[in-house]
């Protein structure tokens, strides 16, 4: 079983997709020849041929709206959006055709496409590359939305996604590519999409987190004294939530912290605080804490460690809630 990172992970999925099916086809700016921004394509136009890897023209609305076409035309599409500010250019394809498609059609029609987007910071990269907008794609009804934060659940995943009959946008932690490798099986797998990942069990409080985040919670849960243990979820799929998972886990540790690098007002963890405050209501022994960026547009890269929730921020928040 071989040791990759989330590129190669990614790359091995998607190249598996393409042999498995034929109607699998990728497109997006310089994923062909250059083998895509990240390199996350790489090889793929040389093995399965322009025709199932195109080169697209610098026009995020072009390729959400060829994608949404591919898919009604009974193609399993797979565009890239090179960095999530430029989903806005496709926001119009993505939010009002493909998410609409299913109810427009009263089911008689769906548009199977996957949407690749590297997100959030921490790669010292410029304006517009290094944003954290998952909650407005879950607050789109018809969209679902996962963000794997480890190569071996990224392949799961993508391979549902693929196969998934609906627009699946699947975020890629960009600061998480190349620098965590595990082993990832050959063989094909799926993940179920909407379903969450216990990371480390704990007893005295829960930790629920996704993508980037995931690994400063870990430091930072592993941080903690010896008589505080806590449990770490990576919910990994944002849109549906495994609501099961969490409820499960707060009312039994009865303390939550929700951890995300997107701003906190009307973030997703603001949701997620209020599915706890339905759910385990009685069994809550603390008020629950996010840990969250900051209410600004993300800064450039001097300030960015500044904006993006650390270990030591998170700590702070995680014994304070466990000693209310």
């Amino acid at each position: 079983m071989p040791q990759l990172n989330l590129v190669d992970s990614i790359n091995l999925a998607l190249r598996q997709e393409l042999t498995r099916d034929e109607s699998v086809i990728l497109l997006g700016e310089d994923v062909g020849l250059n083998g895509g921004v990240f390199r996350l394509t790489d090889g793929l136009q040389k093995e399965f041929g322009e025709a199932r890897v195109r080169d697209t023209p610098l026009s995020e609305g072009g390729i959400m709206g060829t994608a949404v076409g591919l898919a009604h035309a009974g193609m399993k599409a797979v565009p890239e959006i090179q960095f999530e500010g430029f989903l806005g250019p496709a926001y119009d394809q993505l939010v009002n055709q493909a998410a609409r498609c299913r109810t427009r059609n009263r089911g008689g029609m769906t548009c199977p496409l996957t949407v690749r987007v590297p997100v959030g910071g921490g790669i010292h990269a410029p304006e517009l590359h290094s944003d954290s907008p998952e909650a407005v794609y879950v607050h789109t009804p018809g969209l679902k939305v996962v963000m794997a934060s480890r190569p071996k659940a990224a392949k799961g995943l993508l391979a549902s996604a693929i196969r998934d009959p609906d627009p699946v946008v699947f975020f890629e932690p960009k600061r998480v590519y190349r620098s965590f490798k595990e082993d990832v099986p050959d063989d094909d797998y799926t993940i179920e999409i909407g379903q969450a990942e216990v990371l480390e069990t704990g007893d005295d409080l829960t930790i629920i987190t996704w993508g980037a985040s995931v690994f400063r919670c870990l430091e930072a849960a592993d941080a903690l004294p010896d008589h505080i243990s806590a449990e770490v979820i990576d919910l990994q799929s944002l849109w549906p939530i495994d609501v099961e998972t969490i409820v499960k886990s707060v009312s039994r540790t009865g303390r939550a912290v929700v951890v995300h690098e997107a701003p906190k007002t009307c973030g997703l963890g603001a949701e997620i605080s209020a599915l706890i405050q339905e759910h385990c209501f009685l069994n809550l022994e603390a008020p629950v804490q996010r840990v969250t960026g900051f209410d600004v547009t993300m800064p450039y890269y001097k300030l960015e460690n500044d904006y993006l929730p650390d270990a030591a921020r998170i700590g702070k928040a995680l014994r304070e809630t466990a000693a209310y």
